[in-house]
């Protein structure tokens, strides 16, 4: 491939990536205010800052590029946002919304891990060091959130099952296990 083709796709994929996270700006505060836990609340609150500062990474590196950060919509988020939003609509059970939340928020974080890894890894190419440490810092960001996310779902998960639920798994797990073992 040549530089000029890289050059080019590695605009059009900060393109799509600049598009994706001012469409978290609009979307993570619907899903904050949509959410029972205050812990999952809190969270979808400091990723809203942290999305910012995404944000702000990307017209920093489109500045130094000489280049417009706009001209692309994003129908990857668009449509995880969409996702996002049935999930608050169809579930109003308090616990099960906040699981929904959850499964919305991680498929976004790793839309955005997939995305991120492969701008910087084009930075790298093109001999662009700066752009590819900023990348990275919003790239572990993006994980850092997706692990705090399942570590919420593991507490909140349970809770949407309910005691009940959870109890009947493990003894119907557990039977199949003995079964198993006796064949």
């Amino acid at each position: 491939m040549e530089e000029n083709s890289l050059r080019e796709l590695y605009i059009d994929e900060l393109k799509d990536l600049y598009s994706a996270e001012t469409q978290l700006l609009k979307a993570i505060p619907k899903m904050a205010k949509a959410s029972e836990s205050d812990e999952l609340r809190k969270g979808f609150e400091a990723h809203l800052e942290q999305t910012r500062g995404h944000v702000s990474r990307l017209e920093k590196i489109f500045g130094n590029l000489g280049e417009s950060p706009k001209g692309k919509k994003c129908k990857g988020m668009e449509g995880l946002i969409t996702e996002g939003g049935e999930m608050i609509e169809e579930h109003d059970e308090s616990e099960m919304r906040d699981a929904g939340l959850i499964s919305a928020a991680q498929r976004v974080e790793h839309y955005e891990i997939a995305g991120y890894g492969c701008v910087r890894t084009y930075a790298v190419l093109l001999g662009d060091e700066a752009a590819a440490d900023l990348l990275n810092q919003t790239l572990e960001e993006e994980k850092e959130t997706d692990q705090k996310l399942t570590q919420l779902a593991e507490k909140i998960n349970v809770e949407a099952a309910g005691e009940e639920e959870v109890e009947e798994t493990s003894r119907v797990a557990g039977r199949g296990k003995t079964k198993a073992a006796r064949a």
